[in-house]
């Protein structure tokens, strides 16, 4: 059974050279193993060289022929596509900086639990905590929380009252020696 015909424009040592100067070293491999079958070397041969199967050279020289050198350069995956879209994204975010509300949300700080339960009821988008959690690190938002505050505390009152307590702690250790 005859194999796939490589097309005979690119020479094995033109091959070889290109496969020197890339920076791809996946590609620089298929380029090797392309120019090994080029000079005679069976398909097996050749892709054993290249540190590869002969299906994987059977692909390599499928491309090779439709695009040339070029084409042997892994394809971009595009992924999953976001559940959300952009302007909710940036929607969740302002309700996020916002902060809750504690007579409203029921909570005085947002957990990964609370969130995911406000994406579901808002958007009708389930998403697990590790998701979230990896959304909102792309948001640049952080996972820590602040440090609790009273909704009723006075700023003026804890001001005094942490100047009072540096002074008193200061009288006391001159006291003590």
């Amino acid at each position: 059974m005859a194999g796939l015909p490589i097309r005979q424009d690119y020479s094995p040592s033109d091959l070889r050279t290109r496969a020197v100067r890339e920076k791809d070293c996946r590609a620089a491999l298929r380029l090797l193993a392309i120019a090994n079958a080029l000079e005679g070397m069976t398909r097996a041969e050749a892709a054993r060289l290249a540190g590869m199967e002969r299906q994987a050279l059977h692909a390599a020289i499928q491309r090779f022929n439709a695009g040339g050198p070029d084409a042997l350069h892994d394809r971009h995956c595009s992924g999953r596509p976001e559940q959300l879209g952009p302007g909710q994204q940036a929607a969740l975010k302002a309700h996020i900086l916002r902060g809750p509300e504690p007579e409203r949300d029921g909570v005085s700080a947002w957990r990964l639990v609370d969130l995911c339960d406000y994406v579901e009821r808002t958007y009708g988008v389930s998403y697990s905590e590790w998701g979230l959690s990896c959304l909102l690190k792309r948001l640049n938002l952080s996972r820590q929380k602040t440090r609790p505050s009273h909704p009723k505390g006075h700023p003026a009152a804890q001001a005094a009252f942490r100047k009072g307590a540096a002074v008193t702690a200061a009288n006391h250790r001159r006291r003590a020696s």
